[in-house]
């Protein structure tokens, strides 16, 4: 049976069971705003989740806050796995699938706009939108820029290997790894290569903007900051673990978990990790990539918890239990957090107390993260399946 929070003056009404012991497919609510709740607030101008993590510092905060009250819009069958998260830009998502296609969806409706096909699957790559462009990664190492308007290949790089990093644009220039080992820096409208940074592993995350200088926690164990004008690595931290998750970047700190069974956060100023996170009793890898607000780091653990921290320390504010692993990165919007599990389960938590305030149940493996814009969120299942929720 599904569980709420009443600490935060959660309204609902009866809901039909589905077969897994979660909420149906067709009937999901999260918490109403009440007087313990968060208000809704008005969506800011720019309201898109353009690439994986919402922006270039990849903090998976959301600028679109979502109704009090959720629901099933529509449903769209991809054929195969999607690991890929979504991107949504002016009415449209963006997202890949291991059928090897990207499609573009209306955001209403969920109706077909048009569909790319690729080569190879497209796994965890999200989508990224620039100008009128979105670029993807896929498994036979292509990065692919395609015309939003009809779906047309304007250019394609092939690298070295498969490519499960995501695209990120900062200025004319895009960012991306492979799993050649290298972090490829290419003019954004013609797909020429400006430079390669090598590492010593795969390039599996996606790289972190800020400040002139672009992030990767590599899979060679170490957390690097290159400079993007000219590829020049400016410093390195080594990690202590094989690094997958992708570092969000907030004021002077990068935060990420490792397989080495930690969260980390490293100060950009000092160059030095500032703390090591590892749960006192389950010592899992770190897969997910953290969202940061409000002082606060939450990410999923294959250790099957949602961990939120403490950003400047490190303690563990609270631990949320789910059903499986949580390789779903979290999006935080409005003062709630949501997260997939492996247990086919999106989450929606309270910010502040961890609290269960609502779940909707896909009935397949949630891998893919959130994406949040509009007033809707979108997350694919490893079925295939493509969910839209919003009021």
């Amino acid at each position: 049976m599904a569980r709420y929070s009443s600490a935060i003056g959660t309204s609902f009404s009866p809901l039909p069971k589905s077969n897994h012991g979660g909420i149906s497919r067709r009937a999901f609510v999260a918490v109403m705003v009440g007087a313990g709740g968060v208000r809704a607030q008005q969506p800011p101008a720019e309201d898109a989740w353009p690439q994986f993590r919402g922006n270039p510092q990849l903090t998976g905060a959301a600028s679109s806050s979502l109704p009090g009250t959720l629901r099933l819009l529509w449903t769209y069958d991809t054929g195969d796995s999607i690991e890929s998260s979504a991107a949504i830009v002016d009415g449209v998502v963006y997202v890949g699938s291991e059928a090897s296609d990207l499609v573009a969806l209306d955001l209403n409706t969920g109706k077909l706009r048009w569909k790319y096909h690729v080569n190879d699957g497209i796994g965890e790559s999200s989508p990224a939108v620039h100008d009128s462009i979105v670029y993807v990664g896929d498994l036979s190492g292509t990065l692919h820029a395609v015309n939003t308007r009809d779906g047309q290949s304007i250019w394609k790089l092939q690298t070295g290997a498969e490519v499960k990093s995501s695209p990120v644009i900062t200025g004319d220039r895009l960012l991306v790894g492979s799993y050649d080992g290298s972090l490829y820096c290419v003019a954004a409208q013609t797909g020429t290569v400006h430079w390669k940074f090598r590492t010593n592993n795969y390039v599996h995350c996606t790289p972190a903007v800020s400040e002139g200088l672009t992030f990767i926690a590599s899979c060679d164990e170490a957390f690097h900051a290159i400079r993007i004008s000219d590829g020049v690595e400016v410093f390195q931290v080594a990690s202590g673990g094989y690094n997958a998750a992708s570092p969000a970047i907030v004021g002077k700190a990068a935060y990420f978990g490792t397989f080495n069974n930690e969260v980390l956060g490293i100060s950009l100023a000092t160059r030095r990790v500032l703390w090591r996170y590892e749960h006192p009793v389950r010592q899992f890898p770190f897969y997910s990539s953290a969202a940061i607000a409000g002082g606060k780091v939450v990410i999923g653990g294959r250790d099957k918890f949602i961990h939120c921290l403490d950003a400047r320390t490190g303690k563990a504010v609270w631990t949320f239990t789910t059903g499986a692993r949580v390789d779903s990165s979290p999006a935080i919007s409005g003062g709630r957090v949501y997260v997939g599990s492996n247990d086919g389960r999106l989450y929606v938590l309270d910010f502040a107390s961890g609290k269960n305030a609502g779940e909707f149940n896909a009935g397949a493996p949630l891998s893919a993260s959130p994406a949040i814009a509009a007033g809707k969120l979108v997350i694919g299942s490893q079925d295939g399946k493509l969910y839209c929720l919003g009021g």
